[in-house]
């Protein structure tokens, strides 16, 4: 694990960190991260684009001139591809650009960035903002003493209301609950701002081990032989 030097949001040093291997030590995966951005971005669009093809567009019902003796080409509708008000030939139609991504090529890819930020000393982390009340001020005035510039990625514990509230009016920042962690906003930043709360491991924590009350055993069944001979004897 490599150990990075705690900040508090005065900018003074409070302590050390460590990073973890798994989430900012791997080796960026150039071709996951392409194709996991692409992904990302073409999910984001709408894909509402339509056109009018000749059978939507209004009119055109009736052969404009006949079909011989004028001397021009033959045509059967005003609202062909080829006249002007007309229909459009292969135009585009309302569709999906969602592209199906592997949840183990995203992590990946999202480790990768983070991997490539912190390779390049652009990762801070601050021990806790500690705002009492939102004010962009403070925000400014925290990121100007850890001498951050350029485009910068906060993330924040979804409990930290007052540092969402503080950041957000920034230009320059963008804000993300811890969860939300993804490849295109790390590549998009040119510094990744952590707090200890919001710090990625690679390893999950353990869930507690509940113990439960050992069951009796299940009586034996007397085979079927024995039981129908046990009847006839009681019978007698």
């Amino acid at each position: 694990m490599a150990e990075l030097t705690l900040k508090n949001a005065a900018g003074k040093d409070a302590g050390s960190v460590e990073l973890d291997a798994a989430v900012f030590g791997v080796e960026p995966n150039v071709p996951v991260m392409h194709q996991v951005v692409t992904a990302q971005l073409a999910a984001r669009r709408s894909g509402t684009q339509s056109t009018k093809t000749r059978s939507e567009v209004r009119g055109g019902g009736r052969k404009p001139y006949g079909q011989k003796g004028t001397g021009n080409a033959r045509q059967g509708s005003i609202r062909a591809p080829h006249f002007t008000g007309g229909g459009i030939a292969l135009g585009p139609k309302p569709r999906k650009y969602d592209q199906k991504t592997p949840k183990k090529m995203v992590k990946l890819a999202t480790r990768s960035a983070l991997s490539d930020r912190a390779s390049e000393d652009k990762v801070v982390v601050v021990d806790s903002w500690g705002f009492d009340a939102p004010k962009t001020k403070l925000a400014k005035d925290a990121l100007a003493a850890l001498g951050v510039s350029g485009h910068v990625l906060v993330v924040l514990h979804q409990d930290d209301t007052n540092a969402l509230l503080s950041f957000r009016n920034l230009p320059n920042v963008h804000v993300l609950a811890a969860g939300e962690l993804n490849a295109y906003d790390v590549l998009c930043s040119d510094w990744v701002v952590f707090t200890e709360a919001s710090l990625p491991t690679g390893t999950p924590a353990a869930a507690p081990v509940v113990e439960t009350p050992a069951e009796p055993a299940p009586a034996k069944k007397a085979p079927a032989k024995q039981a129908a001979a046990e009847t006839e004897g009681e019978d007698a």
